[in-house]
């Protein structure tokens, strides 16, 4: 299997990448305040928060599903598309739904864990996670 590079794949590096991180991780720290000042349950959130990591078992199917499953999983669309109907509807379940999701997709992001390429798990918009991850020079 032939390795794909940053440029390649047009992976930010430095300072872009940084920003990008750094926005997942005020996402996250966000929409956990937000939960706890909406006086969501911990319960809830705790059960929840890891969820949609259960997409990663569509990589069964091999890399192009799991890809596509995980990145419909973790992309902004969804959770955000939930947090206005739970808004319009005033329905306290979805908006605490919505922003746990949305806390995890800021956490993955700050850790470095963007949506997949259907190459493998480990090549990202973020760039390359794993051993033979892809620096900036």
């Amino acid at each position: 299997m032939t390795e794909i590079t940053a440029a390649e794949t047009g992976a930010p590096t430095g300072t872009v990448r940084t920003l990008l991180r750094l926005e997942g991780l005020a996402l996250f720290l966000g929409m956990t305040m937000l939960y706890g000042i909406w006086d969501g349950s911990w319960l809830l959130y705790v059960v929840l928060f890891l969820a949609p990591d259960l997409s990663f078992a569509a990589y069964l199917a091999g890399p192009r599903v799991g890809a596509i499953v995980y990145n419909a999983a973790h992309a902004y669309l969804a959770p955000m598309a939930l947090m206005t109907i739970g808004f319009a509807g005033a329905e306290p379940l979805v908006l605490s739904i919505a922003m746990i999701w949305l806390a995890h997709i800021g956490l993955d992001r700050a850790l470095g864990y963007g949506l997949k390429y259907a190459k493998g798990f480990g090549y990202t918009h973020l760039g390359r996670i794993g051993k033979a991850r892809d620096e900036p020079a």
